[in-house]
């Protein structure tokens, strides 16, 4: 098994090649622009149909390689596929595939094909990315340019991964805004910060955008692509601690499946900040980084389902009995049926942890109810539940 992942390298580009790299560039951001028009008028998104439509008049109007059109022509359909609306095309980017580039090892270049011909380009690059690049021949690449005016190509590579099996170690998460990450070993990470930094960024946007300026469109992409760099750079971190964790001690990652959670929260009456709050929420993007960052550790990830994980004692496994009640009163949790109290995101946890025991090792058995006055309490039966400890974990 592998894992594909990207690997950023800088090139080394002379004065002279710039002006080429630009117009090859720019030629395939006219390209994406003339297919999407097609595309749209026509409705048309079939890549083949699309190909057959576009690949002459397309190639005669820019003037790119034939290759350079076929891959104009995927990401085409690929962003309308990923995206509900597609905007216009900037020339920041173009795909490369094996026929447009070549990586060589021995002399740490790089081979691209622009418009001009073939060009043969040096990597500026680390031992972080050779020891990924080493033995690698990448059939797939991207090369942009940043707004700072240097150039980039990042490469995808297979990386193997290690086996995963049956372990008897879980590791819980439980996702949220207070604590963007809590984990039943009782480790979290504050999102305080997140949030602040996210206030005083939508605060900023909202000065800006009442402006209407092509200054201050600039100024709000500039904007948006710092929070967002912001926001991956702390998930990365946060992934990167949690596989680590499980990795140490042998364990599985268990999350919360909350597919669909913003379309839910959405529906509840609340304020214009709050729901700004948490339509910014990037738990999503947490996973996927866990999950790729998991698979080339070995570790195992499972997701578990969301009802009453916050809501049920994880010594006893009751739920408040009255409908719409819950033991949980903020960050503090105290069962009215057994007494335990305990922090809540960690008493989540615990339960997430439970469920993802239950999923590793016996994914036949069935989660089944407690019936307690109207609720449900969704927890797989067996031993597990028979040896509940007596302390809290974590």
């Amino acid at each position: 098994m592998t894992q594909s992942i990207s690997v950023k390298c800088k090139l080394i580009v002379t004065s002279n090649l710039c002006g080429e790299i630009d117009r090859t560039l720019e030629g395939f951001a006219d390209a994406c622009n003339q297919i999407l028009e097609v595309a749209k008028r026509e409705n048309c998104w079939n890549t083949t149909k699309l190909h057959h439509k576009v690949y002459k008049p397309v190639r005669e109007a820019t003037g790119l390689k034939a290759n350079h059109v076929c891959q104009a022509i995927r990401r085409v359909i690929g962003n309308a596929k990923a995206v509900k609306q597609i905007h216009k095309f900037r020339p920041t980017s173009i795909s490369l595939d094996v026929r447009t580039f070549a990586y060589k090892e021995g002399t740490q270049s790089v081979g691209v094909t622009l418009m001009c011909g073939r060009v043969e380009f040096k990597l500026s690059i680390g031992g972080y990315q050779i020891a990924l690049l080493r033995g690698q021949t990448p059939t797939s690449a991207t090369m942009n340019r940043t707004k700072l005016g240097q150039y980039f190509i990042n490469f995808v590579v297979d990386i193997p991964t290690q086996p995963t099996g049956k372990t008897p170690k879980v590791i819980g998460v439980d996702l949220g805004r207070r604590d963007i990450a809590t984990t039943s070993t009782g480790k979290s990470w504050n999102g305080k910060q997140i949030q602040s930094i996210r206030d005083r960024y939508s605060k900023a946007r909202a000065n800006v955008q009442s402006k209407r300026t092509r200054s201050s469109r600039r100024l709000l992409r500039r904007l948006s692509g710092k929070e967002r760099k912001f926001q991956e750079w702390l998930n990365h971190n946060i992934s990167k601690q949690l596989v680590q964790d499980a990795k140490r001690i042998n364990a599985a990652l268990a999350f919360e499946d909350l597919t669909n959670i913003r379309e839910s929260l959405n529906q509840k009456p609340r304020s214009k900040v709050e729901r700004r709050r948490t339509n910014n929420w990037a738990f999503y993007q947490l996973r996927l980084f866990a999950g790729y960052k998991a698979n080339i550790a070995g570790v195992r990830v499972v997701f578990v389902p969301p009802a009453y994980t916050s809501q049920t004692c994880s010594r006893c496994h009751h739920i408040h009995p009255i409908k719409g009640k819950s033991y949980r009163n903020g960050k503090a949790f105290k069962c009215g049926h057994c007494g335990f109290e305990h922090d809540a995101d960690i008493n989540a946890a615990n339960n997430i942890a439970a469920l993802g025991v239950n999923e590793v090792n016996s994914p036949e058995i069935p989660g089944i109810a407690c019936q307690l006055e109207g609720q449900l309490s969704l927890f797989p039966t067996g031993e597990i539940w028979d040896k509940a400890p007596a302390t809290p974990q974590g």
